[in-house]
């Protein structure tokens, strides 16, 4: 889904073991406390009557002792909200049943019984969006991570694989489409208007991975043959007004299939691959086996309606939920404390695929953007935690980037230091000793020690740890010789005060300031505490190239002088390092405007160079578009809030745009020809027309903050030109922050033109929410009352409120209606979607980190949540940021 060996063996310790919830808290699951399911249920069958109002459910588990757990004599199946209309043991009415909170308990004194639950569910009624739900009338469902409990009573938990054969019937009118995992082995007519189909699936899974769609849908049909020459029936269902929207997800799929066969030799293991599109829902996909469940937003795209990062955020998470058809699926987790095993693998997957897709620099620098803006905040905070938790009380708040992202990095860092080769080998070897069972990172690690020939014993300490490593490099020259002292500092947090040292793979490389020339890149493992390499044959003292490729998700400290960062942004070859000194000189002149340290005589001579560098990237005829519109690109506020002890929003907003706008009057005449120069490509989807579109915006945004007239004329042409999304909206974002008449004609012109189709409506409420208009956040209270808007669906409230929460400029409001709006918004939807309404705490958790005067404004908030009747999804992420 779309969020050690020695001393420290977690997971092969009996006391580092999940799942059970904890004798003192029982709202607290530990890890420690793992114990196996004491019963097997190998096989599973279901009847649906399917309806929007009533939903009954008739559900048959074939369950035997467990001889790897203790002896039970009940079986607990986890419930939610619904319950028993009937329960049967062995063809016999069951009276000695009883209810444990939302559970069903039932003895069984023998070794092998038939457990027959009867249950109803209301769909229509199910605004969780979990478990079995309406959608603009149709049924579908989403059980990761405990939404199949909502369905019906089962041991919902990870390590319990079955095999599932469903029937579902319903109206033939209301619900043409039925489908489920697996294979269709028959369907037919029913009595009356009803029909039927019946669905096996024969690879043992686990309940999060069951998927049950049932509706009016039409289908974009395909196939692919697999590396052992078998045909697979590939089909894209969706609403018939969408099915022309649905080309560019067809195609993903196939390239998803071919490139996951010829890197990781993974074949497709059903004759059917069915991908279902749903307008409501909490994530943005589901890997359900065989039938995965999407966002609309992650499979609809045309270029009239989506942006180029529309195009890759579509291939990228097919590909993604795809891929997860091995790494989750065949090889699932033993139980939610692994969450990474899956997504951080299949993360890093998806994000190698897309690399090989498109340009793996620029690839490489969007996926560290994200990490530091949404990672390395979640590391520094209050909701810390380690990519494999010690505890939870609520799973569903620990589908986070430090999870997903970090995961991703970590294993990556294991590439690293094996190269690809071998990679593959201890992948190959994963794959084969834990297919078709529930694993734990653990097994990965061991696999990776396995077949990639590592030593991953201090390894496993990224696993363990929180917190992201801080790494300080100095520099050192005498007569030939250069030496590079490293460092390395792992911050406390939460629960976890004290850390050891990580090891850390760094690439670096030094350049002869005089020739240009590199000497030969190293790879070198800082798993100490300090360490100093050295390199000869330097006349003179050489410039420093480090954790070139982002070869460690760690914080750089290094004693570079400007000229050296000047140097490194023109004229290094690693285009993520070359990027690297372009953000650290922009952050370095930032940093010391926002804490008043630059005299007027300093902050010229930084603002000239940095124009110089920028001047530099301009020039380059040797970049494409796609990277420049990358080195073109200044840290975001929040990366800069992240390197500051204590922030001040309105200072760092104040200073990131009076930059903006010297570089854009420095540099008018260079911005301007560049977008005279991309106006002139003609659309389309290849890499030089995208680049094309990419830096045209970038010289947007700069010339608004630097001559706002002359950008509004430019930028309105530019909307009425527009024979694409990404043109009408990268210049609607540059209008929305200005006040004129172009503006408002825009803004009009864009609701009518786009009027009824949801996501574009959606993407009309985020360029408002987010821009930089002085009055952003009266704007979002007005949108909030549009007629267009709800609480009910997912994507509107993102759209609206997330785009808000982060917008530092609106959000910080000195006054603290920004935070104020974000609570009530939380108060608002908890009680109709938890999972959605916890993830709007973030943003108020980061106080610590803020100026005293909105400091407290946000605790205030927070605590005011706390006084709240919340669901246990929100009490959690509140309690936490509280501390």
């Amino acid at each position: 889904m779309d969020i050690a060996r020695t001393p420290a063996t977690p997971d092969g310790n009996p006391e580092m073991a999940d799942a059970a919830p904890d004798p003192v808290d029982p709202a607290l699951f530990r890890r420690k406390d793992y114990r196996p399911f004491p019963w097997l249920v190998p096989e599973v069958a279901m009847d649906f009557a399917l309806g929007l109002e009533r939903t009954d459910v008739t559900t048959v588990l074939r369950v035997a002792r467990n001889p790897a757990a203790e002896h039970a004599d009940t079986i607990r199946l986890n419930g939610d909200e619904i319950e028993p209309a009937g329960v049967w043991v062995d063809d016999e009415p069951a009276s000695d049943w009883r209810m444990d909170g939302g559970d069903l308990i039932i003895p069984l004194s023998g070794d092998a019984h038939d457990i027959r639950v009867d249950t109803v569910v209301a769909p229509s009624a199910n605004t969780k969006l979990m478990g079995l739900y309406a959608s603009d009338g149709m049924l579908c469902t989403q059980c990761e991570s405990e939404g199949f409990r909502r369905i019906t009573f089962f041991p919902d938990r990870p390590d319990v694989l079955s095999t599932y054969r469903v029937r579902m019937a319903g109206p033939k009118a209301q619900f043409p489409v039925l489908l489920c995992n697996g294979n269709l082995e028959a369907e037919g007519a029913g009595e009356g208007d009803h029909h039927f189909a019946e669905w096996h699936d024969p690879w043992p899974k686990p309940s999060y991975l069951f998927a049950l769609v049932a509706g009016q849908l039409v289908a974009n049909s395909d196939s692919f043959t697999t590396m052992s020459g078998r045909e697979v029936a590939l089909n894209i269902w969706v609403r018939d007004g969408d099915l022309p929207r649905t080309g560019h997800a067809m195609e993903s799929l196939k390239k998803s299939m071919r490139w996951d066969e010829e890197v990781f030799g993974r074949e497709y293991d059903l004759d059917l691959f069915n991908v279902v599109a749903v307008s409501d829902f909490n994530m943005g996909a589901m890997e359900n086996k065989g039938l995965n469940v999407f966002n609309t937003k992650y499979v609809l795209a045309d270029e009239d309606t989506a942006t180029d990062g529309d195009f890759d955020g579509i291939e990228g998470v097919i590909a993604h939920e795809y891929f997860h058809n091995w790494s989750g699926n065949r090889v699932t987790c033993r139980d939610w404390f692994q969450l990474s095993l899956k997504e951080g693998f299949t993360v890093l997957r998806d994000q190698l695929f897309s690399q090989d897709m498109g340009s793996a620099p620029v690839k490489r620098i969007e996926d560290v953007r994200v990490l530091r803006g949404v990672q390395f905040p979640e590391d520094s905070g209050p909701l810390a935690h380690p990519i494999r938790p010690d505890s939870y009380k609520e799973i569903s708040n620990f589908y986070t980037s430090t999870i997903y992202n970090k995961g991703a990095e970590v294993i990556r860092m294991m590439r690293t230091m094996a190269g690809e080769q071998r990679f593959r080998q201890g992948t190959d070897l994963y794959f084969e000793r834990h297919d078709g069972e529930a694993a734990t990172c653990e097994d990965f690690v061991r696999a990776m020690e396995d077949g990639a020939g590592l030593d991953l014993g201090q390894f496993r300490l990224w696993y363990e740890q929180a917190g992201t490593p801080r790494v300080i490099a100095r520099l050192e020259h005498d007569g030939t010789t250069a030496k590079v002292h490293l460092s390395q500092e792992v911050p406390a947090t939460p629960g976890q005060p004290h850390k050891r040292p990580m090891p850390i793979p760094l690439k670096l490389a030094l350049f002869d300031r005089d020739t240009y020339e590199r000497g030969e890149e190293q790879l070198v493992v800082l798993d100490e505490a300090q360490k100093t390499i050295a390199f000869g044959g330097f006349a003179e003292t050489p410039v420093l190239s480090i954790n070139r490729g982002f070869s460690a998700p760690v914080t750089i400290a290094r004693e570079a002088s400007r000229d050296d960062l000047v140097f490194l942004a023109a004229r290094d070859d690693d285009p993520f390092a070359r990027y690297e000194a372009l953000q650290e000189l922009v952050v370095r002149q930032l940093k010391d405007a926002v804490e008043g340290k630059l005299d007027s005589e300093a902050r010229d001579k930084g603002e000239l160079a940095i124009g110089d560098a920028l001047s530099a990237v301009l020039a380059d005829g040797n970049l494409d578009d796609s990277m420049r519109g990358e080195l073109l690109l200044l840290p975001s506020e929040g990366y800069i809030a992240e390197t500051l002890a204590v922030a001040d929003p309105a200072r760092i907003h104040a200073e990131r745009r009076g930059l903006r706008a010297v570089l854009g009057r420095m540099l008018e005449a260079e911005f301007v020809a560049l977008h005279d120069r991309a106006s002139a490509v003609p659309f389309s989807l290849d890499a030089e027309a995208r680049g094309a579109r990419k830096v045209k915006a970038q010289a947007l945004v700069y010339l608004a903050d630097g001559n706002p007239e002359r950008s509004a004329e430019m930028a309105f042409a530019q909307y009425q030109g527009a024979d694409n999304m990404t043109d009408r909206q990268s210049a609607l974002m540059v209008l929305t922050g200005l006040d004129g008449v172009e503006r408002t004609n825009a803004l009009i012109d864009f609701y009518n033109r786009y009027q009824g189709n949801a996501l574009v409506i959606d993407k009309w409420f985020a360029l408002q929410a987010s821009s930089m208009h002085p009055h952003c956040l009266e704007h979002v209270k007005a949108l909030a009352g549009h007629r267009d808007f709800t609480l009910k669906n997912p994507n509107r409230v993102r759209s609206l409120y997330m785009a808000f929460a982060a917008n530092p400029h609106a959000f910080h409001a000195a006054d603290g209606e920004g935070y104020r709006m974000i609570a009530n918004l939380i108060l608002a939807l908890d009680p109709i979607n938890p999972q959605t309404a916890s993830r709007f705490v973030p943003p108020l958790g980061r106080w610590r980190r803020i100026e005293p005067g909105r400091s407290a404004l946000m605790r205030e908030q927070l605590e005011r949540l706390a006084a709240a009747d919340l669901s246990r999804d929100t009490a959690e992420q509140v309690s936490r940021s509280l501390g």
